[in-house]
């Protein structure tokens, strides 16, 4: 079984923190307002924090801390390899630590992770292959599956296939019907993702999502609850969460501008319900071989299937609104606590 205990968190180190924000991905604004509040955290754990933003053109800037959202602009930063030294003009910065708040492709995906390894740096979050696995949506499920995790039942489309976008759609109707969501492999925080009702939805959403990327994931629509767990090393598994959607379905919009969709922590689950989606949450962490943290997110028919693993997110979003903070508020640690495990548990690993 999953470790669930109240935390009395003690840092056993005071660090300089290279927070990393922005990033080059569809998901850049939600980095950047996540970034604010890790900072926050950060410094009210006693950490000493350097802020380096990516811009979207793939170039490192020494952030200004006092802006909120943080911006990816400011004096040119890079970071040497393979010696790990970030210079900002001619002078050195030193840091103990990297917590990278960023999301989706080139940050969320094992890229900027592999290149942490290869300079011997500690970073807070997964290693490259949880990274890369958990970002591939496809790959991700069918581990899922093999490992008999239920998921949604999905379809494939490629870049390479589509210039028969009928053919192409008749197969993915004929195997989920209809609706669906259409979804690109290799993103996250709902960009991209499209409902489609209709043949002429779905050609658009296709066509739409692979803008992001050369390959797409369809999946059949469910209904059912939204529930998601935070996991952290160990695993040790919080107490869940649910999404309580007013908009059709949790969107873009839902997640970061519409303030009528609520995330409760607690979910309101029976304590047979509470154990088994602790388990799977958990089990999903150990199949990706996860370390430091990721939050576990399924669909719940239930009277149903139960529980279907919908995706792990590796780095989620830490935005105030966010769940992964939430749960574990709701699970006796703090916010500066959590951000300050999540140092230390790298610090650690090191």
């Amino acid at each position: 079984m999953p470790a669930f205990v109240r935390f009395t968190v003690t840092s056993i180190r005071m660090s300089r923190v290279l927070l990393l924000y922005g990033g080059r991905s569809a998901e850049h604004e939600v980095s950047c307002t996540s970034a604010v509040a890790v900072r926050e955290a950060l410094i009210g754990a006693g950490h000493q924090v350097i802020a380096v933003g990516i811009a979207k053109d793939g170039s490192w800037h020494l952030g200004d801390q006092t802006r909120s959202p943080l911006i990816a602009e400011g004096r040119p930063a890079t970071i040497t390899v393979p010696n790990g030294v970030l210079r900002v003009g001619d002078d050195e910065i030193g840091f103990d630590v990297v917590f990278p708040v960023l999301h989706g492709p080139y940050g969320e995906d094992g890229t900027i992770q592999g290149l942490f390894d290869m300079i011997g740096v500690p970073y807070a979050g997964c290693g490259v292959l949880p990274s890369a696995v958990a970002m591939e949506k496809d790959i991700a499920k069918q581990l899922f599956k093999a490992a008999g995790i239920d998921t949604a039942a999905w379809e494939v489309v490629r870049r390479s296939e589509f210039d028969d976008p009928d053919a192409v759609v008749a197969r993915v109707v004929d195997a989920l019907g209809l609706p669906v969501f259409v979804k690109p492999a290799e993103l996250g925080s709902s960009v991209g993702v499209s409902k489609a009702e209709s043949e002429d939805e779905l050609r658009f959403g296709i066509k739409d999502a692979l803008r992001y990327g050369d390959k797409v994931i369809v999946e059949e629509s469910i209904k059912g609850r939204e529930i998601e767990v935070a996991v952290l090393e160990g695993p040790r598994v919080s107490q869940p969460g649910e999404i309580v959607l007013e908009a059709d379905w949790y969107d873009y919009d839902a997640k970061y501008r519409d303030e009528a969709s609520r995330f409760i922590a607690p979910a309101e689950l029976t304590s047979p319900d509470v154990l088994e989606v602790q388990e799977l949450a958990a089990r999903a962490f150990s199949l990706l071989e996860c370390r430091g943290l990721a939050r576990v997110d399924f669909l719940f028919e239930e009277r149903g299937r139960g529980f279907l693993i919908n995706e792990v997110n590796t780095m989620p979003g830490f935005t105030p609104i966010s769940g992964f903070p939430k749960m574990w508020m709701a699970s006796g640690m703090s916010y500066a606590e959590l951000c300050d495990e999540l140092v230390q548990l790298a610090l650690r690993s090191d």
